[in-house]
């Protein structure tokens, strides 16, 4: 049987394994097969925390909003829920931007809320 010379494909393989391994600490930047479980389970976590990490931020903009909201005398479920009957298309990362940095925005948004719950007794 003829020899097969499998040098430039190995080494590539590894090559890509060893370079998504740079920064670990110890051999598992330096050795093949620590690399190769260190790299997989790392691309796993970055997977499954890309999706953490959408659900963390909502959760952090609904605290942001429930804060400001109740400064005027309202829950978050009525604000949010009054915006959108009065067709105030936001969304949360925005309604919590406003919330944080422009109070007046927020303010009126809450005006705007309250008209349409009919909860209009002045802020």
């Amino acid at each position: 049987m003829t020899r097969v010379k499998r040098g430039n494909v190995a080494r590539k393989r590894r090559q890509k394994i060893l370079k998504l391994a740079q920064g670990f600490r110890g051999s598992s930047s330096a050795l093949f097969r620590p690399a190769n479980q260190h790299a997989l389970k790392g691309l796993q976590n970055a997977s499954r925390d890309r999706h953490r990490r959408k659900r963390e931020f909502r959760s952090l903009w609904v605290a942001r909003i429930n804060a400001a909201a109740r400064s005027y005398g309202l829950r978050y479920n009525e604000l949010v829920g009054s915006l959108r009957g009065a067709n105030a298309s936001i969304n949360r990362k925005m309604l919590a931007q406003l919330a944080c940095c422009d109070r007046q925005a927020f303010q009126e948004l809450v005006a705007i809320g309250r008209e349409q719950s009919g909860m209009a007794n002045g802020l």
